[in-house]
């Protein structure tokens, strides 16, 4: 069965080229992890295609995009990508902008780290945090639209009701919850906050990501824990709204890549129809 992984990490070298923004690395790392070591890595997980996810390593910028296209160049058959840019803009400016991020065939969209305030990036955490709903980012999402480009958000459980919100006022654009919404720690898949989740399955434009699955489980492979969330989802959204992903290397300390995914073949509760969109088809929708 063909495989994708959703939501994976590459970066280069700091180099006067494309300085980094910050040393914001995974745990343990301390250089870079470039795109030819993921590919790699993929080949030995058993992975067809993956999508990269920027990081703060190179801030909110171009670079992280030119990082990004490179690496897709480098792998045209393998990689697809995910942009940023600065959010707040003038409208045509902000148009533009979008215009450009999305411009190549194989960028899917933007990334909105939601879950911490706007500002430097990597910036605090505010779980209360709105400005994805500012009216200012209208155009944003309009021009989202006319691209068919996606948004990938990352958001804590305050913040469903924000996403709602907004994917209710602009049906023809794609919003993607990734980490399965980002529980805390501890919080089970029967309690508030995260339950809230329940709301956004009301609207066809939001899916989830299943990814960063040993974090969210806390226990060893096959991550029966996280699995009770992943059947919540399932009943909520139905496996053509669910999509796998890695979040390596990010989860070195947890797990290894191939352990990031393959807890799929433990999980007896997925049917193979599950199986099937959960590790391509909810994604070839995207494309």
């Amino acid at each position: 069965m063909r495989l994708v992984d959703t939501h994976t990490h590459a970066w280069g070298a700091d180099t006067a080229d494309l300085p980094w923004y910050s040393a914001d690395l995974p745990p343990e790392w301390s250089g870079p992890y470039p795109h030819t070591d993921l590919v790699a890595d993929m080949d030995a997980a058993g992975v067809d295609e993956a999508v990269l996810q920027p990081t703060t390593i190179y801030g909110r910028s171009e670079r992280a995009n030119e990082y990004t296209l490179r690496a897709i160049e480098a792998h045209p058959e393998r990689l697809w990508g995910v942009g940023v840019m600065e959010y707040f803009q003038d409208e045509p400016d902000l148009r533009q902008a979008v215009r450009r991020v999305t411009g190549h065939e194989r960028m899917l969209g933007i990334r909105f780290h939601a879950a911490f305030e706007y500002g430097e990036t990597p910036g605090e955490m505010d779980r209360q945090a709105d400005w994805i709903a500012a009216d200012a980012l209208d155009p944003l999402y309009g021009e989202l639209a006319t691209q068919d480009g996606a948004v990938f958000v990352l958001a804590k459980p305050e913040q469903y009701s924000v996403l709602a919100t907004v994917a209710q006022s602009h049906p023809d654009v794609p919003f993607v919850l990734e980490h399965m919404g980002w529980p805390d720690e501890g919080m089970g898949p029967n309690e508030a906050p995260w339950t809230d989740i329940e709301t956004l399955a009301e609207y066809e434009n939001v899916s989830v990501k299943v990814s960063s699955v040993p974090r969210a489980s806390g226990d060893a492979w096959p991550y029966e824990t996280a699995g009770e969330y992943v059947r919540t989802l399932l009943s909520w959204f139905g496996p053509e709204r669910l999509m796998l992903g890695s979040d390596y290397p990010w989860l070195d300390d947890w797990a290894s890549y191939r352990e990031c995914l393959s807890w799929t073949e433990a999980a007896e509760y997925l049917s193979a129809r599950d199986l099937s969109w959960l590790s391509y088809r909810t994604f070839e929708t995207l494309r």
